[in-house]
């Protein structure tokens, strides 16, 4: 298993974690039988926003003895009433729920308190204004959570969020078909049939300044809805008009900016055992570059994908790193020091292209890499 950083909250997280859909199957019976695998397979980070309380009670066993081996991203702002999930921002209600959770979890602590599910602007300035995150607050100077997280479908919202600087990690929705539509306070609309009707082309301006957004700043981002829940993975139910593998969903989401971890929403042992296969995956089952190129509805044409298929570069620089890298620059004022630091590290630097233009007959996106190469330079120095 692969680890990698969650933003800058310190934590090591593994790029592969559960998600919780699959807690209540078998009446939740098939919790442990999840952690047990997740533990064999060195899975470390879970997410729990579901405030069932027979899930998570479940949950609680599954960790018993344990918990320290797990990072558990946990909801604030969903609550159980009258039998059923409620989504609130009444602090009475928000203070209640989280410390019934944590009774129910057989904790004192959760790692990632996440600020459940804020898709509108008028609900991230309720949340600031009437009191949601200053309990947040309240919760993490008292060792209760340890870092401040936010859910959201909404890039506009989550930018708004992240730039605030009070959001550590961000739990967003990340597929390459979700990632070509226009800011939404509607979460339907992600899977509208309607939306994918007429060609879309590259990817949305504000979801491709969040991610690098949260790179700069150092928010670590948590995928969900990586699989479209389930339906990239079928050809007829795809937004794409063609079939994705698990295999290339997870990949393109690991290959974004700022993302740590993909949650895998597993409903059984065989479907979290094919998430973590993804560790052992050759580089030709992990590329998305073709199917992409392959889209019928869904062009990516000029937009760099970070695939690699234009390496080898005859002079050995890293195009897709340094393309990435240009990326998370070009847009600020001056460069954020992580990025230029990042950037001095690679063993070959944009100025030592040759513009061979090897690359760009690989490019299945025809992305013009030497134009990209002559910007990075100017943009590094270098």
């Amino acid at each position: 298993m692969i680890y990698r950083d969650l933003g800058k909250t310190g934590l090591k997280v593994s790029e592969i974690g559960m998600g919780c859909e699959g807690f209540a199957e078998e009446n939740c019976a098939m919790t442990k039988k999840l952690f047990d695998v997740a533990e064999s397979a060195g899975i470390n980070y879970f997410d729990l926003y579901t405030s069932n309380p027979a899930v998570r009670k479940a949950v609680g066993e599954a960790l018993r003895g344990r918990r320290e081996k797990f990072i558990a991203q946990s909801h604030i702002c969903s609550v159980w009433q009258n039998g059923q999930y409620k989504r609130t921002r009444k602090l009475s209600e928000v203070k209640a729920g989280f410390e019934e959770s944590l009774k129910q979890l057989q904790t004192n602590y959760i790692d990632v308190g996440t600020i459940h599910y804020c898709d509108a602007l008028d609900d991230w300035a309720e949340i600031v204004s009437g009191g949601v995150l200053d309990y947040a607050r309240e919760l993490k100077a008292a060792g209760k959570i340890r870092h401040i997280g936010l859910s959201s479908h909404n890039p506009q919202v989550a930018l708004k969020a992240v730039e605030s600087g009070a959001i550590e990690v961000l739990m967003f929705s990340v597929n390459p078909c979700y990632d070509l539509l226009p800011a939404s306070e509607d979460v339907e609309e992600l899977w509208n049939e309607k939306n994918y009707a007429a060609q879309l082309t590259n990817m949305d301006s504000d979801r491709q300044k969040l991610y690098e957004t949260c790179q700069r700043l150092g928010v670590g981002i948590t995928v969900m809805k990586c699989f479209g829940g389930g339906d990239l993975l079928n050809a007829e139910l795809s937004p794409a008009g063609v079939a994705l593998t698990p295999n290339q969903c997870i990949h393109y989401a690991l290959s974004r900016p700022a993302v740590a971890v993909v949650l895998a929403g597993a409903h059984s042992v065989e479907q979290l055992n094919q998430a973590i296969s993804y560790e052992n995956a050759t580089a030709e089952e992990k590329d998305y570059a073709l199917t992409f190129a392959s889209f019928p509805k869904i062009s990516w044409q000029g937009h760099c994908v970070y695939c690699s298929h234009c390496a080898p570069c005859v002079k050995k620089i890293d195009i897709a790193y340094v393309t990435k890298f240009m990326h998370l620059a070009e847009t600020q004022s001056e460069i954020p020091e992580t990025v230029r630091e990042h950037y001095k590290l690679l063993p070959h630097h944009a100025s030592e292209c040759i513009k061979c233009g090897v690359c760009e007959t690989r490019c299945p996106f025809g992305v013009e890499i030497r134009k990209n190469m002559a910007k990075a330079a100017q943009i590094f120095g270098y």
